[in-house]
């Protein structure tokens, strides 16, 4: 569970309750590309903790939906790591890559001393 595959496939792990922390890790961290995860839970604590745990473990990160379920146009979408630059196509976060910010300030009082 450490490529990145496209295609129609499902990938399922088993494991042993006791092991649940241990297995979180591994999901956060065992892979170098991080384009989207996905996770189903029904107790709003362990959703909450698994969040918490995973937050940097995919670009996108859907709870309680397909991993693909990001809408064209209406949810930002973007990997991390060695999946992307996480720029988030369909949202302006996109545009900061292509925009460089400035700041202009302007008085219109003349300044006749330096001290503030």
């Amino acid at each position: 569970m450490t490529e990145e595959i496209f295609g129609p496939v499902i990938t399922l792990y088993v494991f042993e309750d006791d092991r649940y922390e241990e297995i979180l890790g591994i999901c956060a961290n065992a892979s170098k590309y991080s384009l989207t995860g996905a996770f189903f839970g029904k107790d709003r604590g362990v959703i909450d903790h698994a969040e918490k745990v995973l937050r940097f473990a995919a670009g996108n990160l859907y709870i309680n939906d397909k991993s693909t379920g990001s809408v064209v146009g209406q949810n930002p979408f973007g990997g991390s790591r060695a999946s992307g630059t996480n720029d988030k196509a369909g949202s302006i976060i996109n545009m900061l890559k292509w925009v460089s910010p400035q700041a202009i300030k302007e008085s219109y009082d003349a300044t006749t001393d330096y001290r503030y």
